[in-house]
């Protein structure tokens, strides 16, 4: 089921399936709810599993020149409360991680789990804020040369079955609401602390020839949460939820089973 909510006097659009408890799958940059709509076929089998577009991409409407993950974060609690959930389990991927540890810091008593799946708690190091600059001003003059060249570098392979799907998704994307992302993942915080003193475990996902995210600049970060799991996949790069479909739905599922059977305190 499709449906909208209002977050700030913008239109947010979310997806609903399934029924039980809840997932909630959050996208990266620069793609929308679309990209999860295999996955979520297959854990709407187990769970209820929501999705939504973050503000300015899909249908969801730009709010503001800056979307900060505080801001993705609470319209991701307007789109929950707005559906009535109470208690859930948060799928970040990419950007979408970034924005779920924003949430973490915000509504910490919301979450049962959280999977950080290809993301990070670190802030922008000043060489890649610098980065972010410069992609800032190829997206306003070159906007489809950009996509092309950011969506080819989240594969392992430039030859995956999935790549020219996810091309068409970010394509959807407007210039205003690239800009706003990036400048809300350039200003983010560190938050290694929310992991660290997290009161719901936390799943790590990465995959190892992921050419965004090196593995040995993240894996760091996998020893913070008192209650951890972490999988390595061996063949996949930013997309794991495409290049690793069975290994990384399953290791969710099996998370998610674990965290809704620990007492809420």
């Amino acid at each position: 089921m499709i449906g909208f909510t209002t977050f700030r006097k913008a239109k947010i659009r979310y997806s609903d399936e399934g029924k039980g408890r809840a997932i909630v799958l959050v996208h990266g940059f620069p793609l929308n709810l679309q990209v999860w709509e295999e996955f979520s076929a297959e854990l709407s089998k187990y769970f209820r599993v929501i999705t939504l577009d973050l503000p300015g991409f899909g249908e969801s409407e730009n709010i503001g020149y800056v979307h900060s993950m505080e801001l993705m974060a609470q319209c991701m609690k307007e789109v929950m409360d707005n559906l009535g959930l109470r208690r859930y389990i948060l799928v970040g991927h990419s950007m979408g991680g970034y924005a779920g540890l924003a949430f973490g810091e915000l509504f910490p008593d919301n979450l049962r789990g959280l999977v950080m799946f290809h993301s990070s708690s670190y802030k922008d190091s000043d060489e890649k804020k610098i980065d972010r600059e410069r992609s800032i001003e190829t997206i306003k003059k070159k906007r489809k040369s950009y996509l092309k060249i950011f969506t080819g570098n989240m594969f392992a392979s430039s030859k995956d079955k999935h790549l020219k799907k996810v091309q068409e998704i970010a394509n959807t994307a407007s210039a205003r609401a690239l800009v706003a992302a990036t400048e809300g993942m350039k200003n983010r915080k560190d938050r290694e602390i929310i992991l660290r003193f997290a009161q719901y475990p936390v799943l790590f996902i990465y995959g190892k020839k992921d050419k965004i995210f090196k593995l040995e600049t993240v894996l760091p970060q996998t020893e913070t949460p008192a209650d951890k799991e972490v999988l390595i996949l061996e063949n996949a790069g930013h997309m794991g939820f495409y290049e690793a479909k069975e290994e990384t739905l399953n290791a969710i599922i099996k998370f998610a089973n674990r965290c809704f059977r620990m007492p809420v305190e």
